[in-house]
């Protein structure tokens, strides 16, 4: 209720908080926004981590892909009536066909081609992103960390204008 007064227009939740937590979370943005006259921001879900990969999701007890544990509870937030979903660009496609155009991707793990991994297991470039569905793309420490965060930047920006 908080982040939605003060006017953020997106945040998330994490889908494997379950079925319960999201229909509460919708509820509460929802509400708040219509009792402050504003508009409700985006709400959507983180499904897999892009840092995990099939053998992480073992460890933690998920038998299905990457792909399937995201599909799986990118549903289960498009049922909650959430916005979207944070996933993998890489399974992005997929999402796309099952939840329509109008269900929100946004995808980390976006790295121009070339550069470093940092922990991510799943990464792609923000053009393959853009043409697998992605809304958003969230490129943090690509930019963060460079060593001329503008210069980055501007690359970023001159691969994502060549791809549209």
């Amino acid at each position: 209720s908080a982040a939605t007064q003060l006017g953020v227009w997106m945040m998330n939740v994490h889908a494997s908080g379950g079925r319960a937590m999201m229909l509460a979370a919708a509820e509460a943005v929802r509400r708040t926004a219509a009792q402050s006259g504003i508009s409700a921001p985006l709400l959507i879900a983180v499904t897999v981590l892009t840092s995990l990969n099939a053998d992480d999701l073992k460890e933690i007890g998920i038998a299905d892909s990457t792909e399937a544990e995201a599909l799986r509870l990118a549903k289960l937030a498009a049922g909650c009536g959430l916005d979207g979903v944070v996933c993998s660009a890489v399974q992005a496609p997929a999402l796309r066909r099952s939840l329509g155009p109008g269900f929100k991707l946004v995808t980390p793990g976006i790295r121009l081609a070339g550069a470093g991994v940092d922990d991510q297991a799943r990464v792609i470039t923000p053009k393959a992103a853009i043409d697998n569905g992605a809304d958003y793309r969230v490129i943090g420490r690509p930019i963060t960390q460079a060593s001329d965060p503008l210069t980055q930047l501007r690359d970023i920006d001159l691969a994502i204008r060549a791809s549209t």
